[in-house]
Formats: C-alpha cells, structure tokens, sequence
C-alpha cells in the first residue's frame, strides 16, 4: 500500500551556487559517500542537484514533519546503478512512524533540471 508519494525538481545552477556560496553546506547536506563517487571524485552538480531533490521528495512523502535531519537519508547506488534511499535517525524514526516499510527513488536530470521521485510503501 502507498503510505505517500513525493516529488521535487530544482535548478542544477540553483544548486551548484548554492553550494558555492556556502561551503559548509556540502557536509550539512550530503554525507560522504553522497558528495563523492565511489572512485572518490566528487560528484558532479547534477548529481549533487538530484540527490537534493530525493531528500525533499522524501521529506514530502513523509508529511514534512520538520525536525529531520538531511544526513539521516543517504541516497546510494546499486552495482547495477539504481539509485536508493538508505534512511537513519530522524528520518527512520518519522518512516516507522507512518508505517513505511519500502521506498522506491527514481532520479533524473536534464536540461539543467534535476528531478526526484519517492514512493514510501507499507503493510495494512
């Protein structure tokens, strides 16, 4: 059963200055893992830009409560390059709370457009 559903799109630019501006930011946003491939290269703005969006999408999905910390959800990728939501902390605490037991991410960009798609399902 779909528990809720959340999307978001923001401007790669938007992004890339954003964390321009404000160095600080990187960490505060995106762990390790998420601000580096795993060759250790750091990743490129629209990459940075999509895993944003998955991290308001979830939040959407999850009622944006407040109070959930964006290092609590990591997006990963698979061998096989499907993207995933691994989720810690306040972000699990909020998901076991609305019963979410599986969450489905499809990320995309293009055109200077990055794009995220969460889907959280449960049992009922």
């Amino acid at each position: 059963m779909i528990i809720g559903v959340g999307v978001d799109i923001c401007q790669v630019v938007r992004v890339a200055g954003m964390l321009e501006r404000r160095p600080g930011l990187m960490s505060r946003l995106f762990t390790a893992a998420e601000a580096h491939t795993s060759e250790g290269e750091p990743r490129t703005a629209e990459s940075l830009a999509a895993r944003f969006a998955a991290k308001e999408a979830l939040a959407k999905a999850l009622g944006s409560p407040g109070g959930m910390s964006w290092l609590d959800a990591e997006v990963t990728t698979s061998a096989d390059g499907a993207p995933a939501l691994a989720i810690s902390g306040t972000v699990a605490a909020r998901a076991a709370e609305c019963g979410v037991t599986n969450i489905q991410l499809s990320l995309s960009h293009d055109a200077g457009l990055a794009t995220a798609f969460v889907i959280c399902e449960g049992k009922t």
